[in-house]
C-alpha cells in the first residue's frame, strides 16, 4: 500500500522532532491521533518506523528508507504549491528561516517585520540555534549561515559580508590597564564562544587574534554582548550589534578588524518554488541593507 500525503506529513514530523508531542504541536493535531497516524502507517507498509528511547522516538532502517521518499514527496508538494502561490501579488503560508543567534537576534527581526508588513498573510518563523540547521530533515525552509557548506544537494547564495572588532565599556576601560596592543589583552579579562561549542570555524574569532584563555564563555552572542555591556571584559562583537549597545567601544582597531560572511543556504529541491524563491530575494536583500545601515551608524 502507497501511503498517502497526509500520513507522510505526520510521519516527517514525528521523525524531525523525534516526538509525539512536538510533532502534534506542529500538525496543530492531538499526540494521541499522532500516534494512532503512525501505528496505521506501519501497518499499512508492515513495517516498524520508529523505535522508542530515552531521546524519543528514532528512524528505524524501515523508517530512515522511508524518510528518504517522504522528503521527495514533500519537495515536490512545496514546489508545486509554490507554482500556484508564486504568482500572487502578496506571500502568505508560512516560512521558517534558521540562522545562528547573532543575526537572528540582531538582524532578523527588523528584516522580517519589513517583509511581513508588505505580506500581510505570510507567517514568517526564525529559528534561532547555536548550531548548523539541518535543511535535508526541513527544521527549516531555508538558512543563514557564516560558511558556504560544500557538502549536500544545496542552493547557497552569498549575502553579505560583515565586520567585527574588539570592544568593552569605557567604563570598563577607565578601571583596567590600558589596551594599546594585541598583547595586552592577556592582562584582561576574555569573553567569547566556549570553545568546544564552536560549531563553524568562522566564529573562532579569539583564536584567530591569538587569545588562549577565554574567563567568561558563553554559546550565545547575546550573553556575551550582555556580559561585555555590564563591563566584565573585552569581547569581539559585530559591528552591526554596536548600534544596540552603546556603552561600548571599539578597542584595537587598527590592529583587530576581522570580516567574515553570511550565505543564504536552501535545499536544491526548491530552486522552481517561485514562493520561496520570490521569499529568498526580499530576505537577501533585507539582510544586505540592514549590515549597511547598522555599520554605518555604528562606525566612529
Amino acid at each position: 500500500m502507497t501511503p498517502n500525503w497526509d500520513d507522510l506529513r505526520v510521519f516527517l514530523a514525528v521523525a524531525r522532532d523525534e516526538s509525539l508531542s512536538a510533532a502534534g504541536r506542529v500538525l496543530k493535531i492531538d499526540p494521541a491521533t499522532v500516534g494512532r497516524r503512525i501505528a496505521r502507517l506501519e501497518t499499512a507498509l508492515d513495517a516498524v518506523l520508529f523505535t522508542k528511547s530515552q531521546q524519543g522516538y528514532v528512524l528505524t532502517t524501515a523508517g530512515q528508507r522511508l524518510m528518504e521518499h517522504g522528503l521527495q514527496a514533500e519537495e515536490a508538494m512545496r514546489a508545486a504549491t509554490g507554482v500556484m502561490s508564486g504568482s500572487a501579488k502578496s506571500l502568505s503560508g508560512q516560512i521558517r528561516i534558521g540562522a545562528p543567534d547573532g543575526s537572528a537576534n540582531y538582524l532578523l527581526p527588523q528584516v522580517c517585520a519589513k517583509i511581513s508588513d508588505e505580506n500581510p498573510d505570510l507567517d514568517i518563523q526564525i529559528l534561532a540555534l547555536p548550531r548548523v540547521i539541518n535543511l535535508s530533515r526541513r527544521e527549516a525552509d531555508m538558512a543563514v549561515t557564516v560558511s558556504a557548506p560544500t557538502a549536500g544537494q544545496l542552493l547557497v547564495q552569498k549575502i553579505t559580508d560583515y565586520r567585527l572588532h574588539m570592544v568593552a565599556t569605557r567604563d570598563y576601560l577607565s578601571r583596567n590597564a590600558a589596551i594599546r596592543a594585541v598583547d595586552d589583552l592577556r592582562g584582561h579579562r576574555m569573553i567569547g564562544y566556549i570553545p568546544d561549542m564552536i560549531f563553524d570555524r568562522e566564529l573562532d574569532y579569539l583564536s584567530d587574534i591569538g587569545v588562549e584563555r577565554v574567563a567568561l564563555a558563553s554559546n550565545s552572542v547575546s550573553v556575551q554582548l550582555r556580559q561585555v555591556s555590564q563591563g566584565m571584559g573585552v569581547c569581539v562583537a559585530h559591528d552591526f550589534t554596536l548600534p544596540f549597545h552603546p556603552g561600548l567601544q571599539k578597542i584595537l582597531t587598527d590592529q583587530v578588524s576581522l570580516t567574515r560572511g553570511f550565505y543564504l543556504v536552501r535545499h536544491q529541491g526548491d530552486q522552481r518554488n517561485e514562493r520561496l524563491n520570490r521569499f529568498a530575494e526580499a530576505l537577501t536583500r533585507g539582510l544586505r541593507d540592514e549590515v549597511a545601515r547598522l555599520e554605518a551608524e555604528a562606525s566612529p
